[in-house]
């Protein structure tokens, strides 16, 4: 059974720091790109993060650029999206995903709110 599990401290103040892990089980895991998405209330979905297969390049939304980084460990099967800075306007529900051709899984998401 495929499972991504992402989890995390819900309520945090503007500049404040919170690293989501999201714990994969049921698929290669090494096999397969991770992305981290978030959906705030009134929008769509929008991709903030991609972790490859292999090699060190990543990519980010340009919202989040030089305060968020994603970083994976194979061996736990873990991905992990590190939040820096974090603004009132970050507050979304965050989904991990992992893909590879013809493939797609979703985590159940977890709410991060940011608010003084």
């Amino acid at each position: 059974q495929v499972q991504l599990v992402e989890s995390g401290v819900g309520l945090l103040q503007p500049g404040w720091s919170l690293r989501l892990p999201c714990a994969s089980s049921g698929f290669t895991f090494s096999h397969y790109a991770m992305n981290w998405y978030r959906q705030a209330p009134g929008k769509e979905r929008e991709l903030v993060a991609t972790v490859p297969k292999f090699g060190i390049t990543r990519t980010y939304a340009d919202s989040v650029k030089g305060r968020f980084t994603s970083y994976r460990d194979n061996a736990k099967n873990t991905v992990y999206l590190q939040m820096n800075n974090l603004k009132p306007e970050d507050t979304a529900v965050y989904y991990c995903n992992a893909r590879r051709a013809n493939s797609e899984f979703w985590g159940q998401g977890t709410q991060v709110t940011v608010s003084s």
